[in-house]
């Protein structure tokens, strides 16, 4: 084999090792295990800017529409792939649409990690990791950030009765964050 041959070899092979490694750093994210970011939303009292006034609120019971935001369902955090915690809220507001609040959310950074509305059973450890994509689920978009307090315009008809968990759900990997039982108040 001549030096030219070696050579090109050489190269070929640092190529590919150095487009292996973009790659991997794109699809890993590793730098987000060190960034956080956190989000301070306050409670809205106003109509959603997502959601029309005229809209009819989601499905839930047949109370009135309050005059102030009201509790309709919560739950704490608990850990799954990564250290969670934190209170979810369902909040019905003024207008009769509805949100889903998180507060003193704490949780790993992560890449493409979203907030769903489940019909999973909340399980503890390693067991609850993977559950939440089985069924039905609704992705309220991507988490606004790992720690603080966030506010998810729940969509125009969407039945509350439905959906009995939430997942902080890193859809790149197909794991659980963490998540929380729905209790309805």
């Amino acid at each position: 084999m001549g030096k030219a041959s070696r050579r090109g070899i050489v190269i070929t092979v640092l190529t590919a090792v150095v487009l292996a490694l973009g790659v991997g750093l794109i699809w890993f994210q590793p730098w987000k295990l060190w960034v956080d970011e956190t989000m301070s939303e306050a409670l809205p009292t106003t109509p959603s800017p997502t959601a029309p006034a005229s809209a009819p609120p989601p499905t839930t019971s047949a109370d009135p529409t309050p005059a102030v935001p009201r509790t309709v369902a919560s739950g704490e955090l608990i850990s799954h792939e990564h250290s969670t915690s934190g209170t979810v809220k369902v909040i019905r507001l003024p207008d009769g649409t509805h949100m889903l609040r998180l507060e003193n959310l704490d949780t790993g950074n992560g890449p493409d990690l979203r907030v769903w509305l489940t019909d999973a059973p909340v399980k503890q450890g390693e067991a609850g990791w993977h559950v939440f994509d089985d069924g039905r689920y609704l992705s309220l978009g991507k988490l606004k950030g790992n720690k603080g307090d966030q506010n998810y315009a729940l969509p125009e008809g969407t039945d509350l009765t439905k959906y009995t968990s939430v997942s902080i759900w890193c859809d790149r990997f197909d794991v659980s964050f963490g998540a929380a039982e729905l209790t309805r108040i």
